[in-house]
């Protein structure tokens, strides 16, 4: 980047970056704006250059940065320069002396290692089966405080999810399936078929399980910041339209890999704000895999029976059971129009749909179907958020076409 002498804007802000910010970027001598905040960095801010104009609320919430006063961090320690002689060659000989004791134990160990490697795989999947191992009901019921009404997290078709406490201090969510519905054995036994053999950075991770006759949970892994909807339709909660594209981004990973790179197709089938969970670092994961379908190798799609929300469902899922990669697509659309609109697919009346109702608008009336809590901005601010918005919208128009020939895959 300092080679990018033209540079007036750069905002790198909550992506989860770690180091040290570059000494080299003081070269930038047009940098106007410069954002790095809520990020992992560490080490001296850099004080030449565009650094000398730069507010230091830019530089909030990371690891360990330093330097100079005016951007409200500590001053760096400074490192002595005059080590003497002696101290070099004690860490001299102290180097020496583990290379001489350490490397040949290594060429040993590796030489043990190559002529026992048929037993290595074998060792790795008893790790794995111990680490895997269930949890005790005695134990969810300790984590849980018994299953109270005041660790409920949320409720589904099939169950309840509770947060609890391991012993080890691990904080977990507790998917408990009510077993009175019979189709709550089905669905337990698809989420543990689903979720305990893919592993993508945005799908909610399976911990273990707990199962016998009269009782059936997942641990899952603990989401802090809740669901997509509760940002959505919760008053104390706000999220701006950076953060709204980098959780649909998100979803969007997570569906490119249970359609294109997992070993077996997976289709979700029941895609929507409250099954779009976020970690401490507001990163999307996508939960709740009850009633989805796993195609094989011979199948492009398949005739069942569903349960999907309505409002989210493909008119051909809906109508006659039809399970696709496009079914999902096309819900995904559907709840991107409803991220950026603040409005539930299923509120509308008559003929009148979502999609219909924000196709009518685009582009000119854009502002009258965005959602209100995003035109804060400032007008030429303002206008560059609307027409991001904008081309989202098309896409999602696109992607949500009435067949499935015609929308995007």
């Amino acid at each position: 980047m300092s080679n990018m002498v033209g540079l007036e804007f750069l905002d790198l802000s909550h992506n989860n970056i770690s180091g040290i910010i570059p000494k080299s970027l003081e070269k930038l001598q047009n940098l106007k704006y410069f954002n790095i905040s809520v990020n992992k960095l560490y080490g001296e801010i850099p004080s030449g250059g565009p650094f000398k104009n730069v507010s230091s609320q830019f530089f909030i919430y990371n690891e360990a940065l330093c330097g100079s006063s005016r951007f409200s961090v500590p001053p760096c320690p400074t490192s002595s320069k005059h080590r003497s002689n002696r101290k070099k060659l004690l860490v001299l000989f102290l180097l020496l002396a583990i290379a001489v004791v350490f490397v040949p134990m290594t060429f040993v160990l590796l030489w043990i290692r190559y002529r026992r490697g048929k037993s290595v795989p074998q060792q790795a999947d008893l790790l794995s089966t111990i680490a895997r191992a269930r949890i005790s009901y005695h134990e969810l019921l300790q984590a849980t405080n018994a299953l109270s009404e005041s660790n409920l997290i949320g409720s589904g078709s099939f169950g309840s999810v509770y947060k609890g406490i391991l012993r080890s201090g691990t904080a977990i969510a507790v998917k408990v399936f009510n077993l009175q519905l019979d189709a709550a054995f089905k669905s337990f036994d698809t989420e543990c078929e689903v979720l305990c053999s893919i592993r993508h950075r945005n799908l909610v991770k399976v911990i273990t399980s707990c199962s016998n006759l009269d009782f059936k949970a997942l641990v899952l892994e603990y989401m802090p910041n809740g669901s997509l909807e509760k940002y959505l339709y919760s008053h104390n909660y706000f999220l701006n339209v950076r953060q709204r594209l980098s959780i649909m981004i998100d979803v969007a990973c997570a569906l490119e890999y249970l359609h294109h790179n997992y070993s077996s197709v997976v289709v979700h089938c029941d895609l929507k704000p409250s099954n779009v969970l976020l970690d401490e670092d507001m990163v999307a994961h996508l939960s709740d895999f009850g009633i989805s379908k796993l195609l094989g190798d011979d199948e492009s799609d398949l005739y069942t029976e569903t349960f999907s929300t309505l409002g989210y469902i493909a008119l051909e899922y809906g109508l006659d059971g039809l399970v696709s990669t496009k079914c999902d697509v096309y819900s995904y659309e559907i709840m991107l129009l409803e991220t950026f609109t603040r409005r539930k697919p299923n509120e509308f009346e008559g003929d009148l749909s979502l999609k219909q109702w924000v196709s009518y608008s685009l582009p000119q009336a854009v502002m009258d179907v965005v959602d209100a809590n995003l035109l804060t901005s400032t007008d030429n601010r303002l206008q560059k958020e609307l027409d991001v918005i904008t081309s989202i919208m098309k896409v999602a128009l696109d992607c949500c076409a009435e067949s499935p020939g015609e929308g995007l895959t």
